[in-house]
């Protein structure tokens, strides 16, 4: 599994580009193929479904107005740039799964804010569910998303330690020279008496 996290960022642009070309077929099959609120039953826990999603993460505002449109075309074009910027502050190595992390959630917003900008809404059509209970739809955008999400947690518990460790380090080195510097006066007293 570590292969994965050892490419270099370019490589990551090219699979996040993949990602979007891929989330775009998929929503333009979706839009050619089914109606809105069509169904088809792939499993007994799988369908596919065409939703228009004009709000957030699990509809979150859909049924506002309409001004959500730019307020979420809006926070996901500032996202991204971010997101730009904090990858070409990275060093090419050692932050290796905050890169993957990184590029997977630059992958999924750039994804949703394509649908935003040509259709005014996000194409969702996953839909997993147990008997009655329906998990929100999502896409492939969203899985790119939260996929990221979940390796930026794990970056972030992974150097949190590290830099725990590392402070340990220092805290300790400088003890230690504290400690040596009183003995050092400790024993430089000691000989005036």
């Amino acid at each position: 599994m570590n292969i994965i996290f050892v490419s270099t960022k370019r490589t990551w642009l090219a699979i996040a580009f993949i990602i979007v070309l891929f989330d775009q077929l998929t929503k333009k099959i979706v839009l050619n193929s089914l109606s809105e609120f069509q169904v088809i039953n792939i499993f007994p826990f799988f369908d596919f479904i065409r939703l228009h999603n004009r709000g957030a993460a699990f509809s979150f505002l859909s049924d506002a107005s309409g001004w959500q449109h730019w307020f979420f075309l809006s926070i996901g074009t500032i996202i991204s740039v971010g997101i730009i910027y904090w990858i070409k502050s990275l060093p090419e190595k050692g932050r290796n799964i905050l890169i993957v992390a990184l590029f997977l959630i630059l992958a999924g917003a750039i994804g949703n804010i394509i649908d935003r900008l040509l259709h005014g809404y996000v194409i969702d059509f996953l839909s997993f569910h147990y008997e009655g209970w329906y998990f929100p739809a999502f896409n492939v955008a969203d899985s790119s998303i939260s996929i990221g999400a979940s390796l930026f947690l794990v970056d972030s518990f992974i150097n949190n330690d590290l830099e725990i460790n590392d402070s340990k380090k220092k805290l300790a080195k400088k003890n230690k020279k504290k400690l040596s510097k009183k003995r050092g006066k400790d024993l430089v007293d000691k000989k005036k008496k």
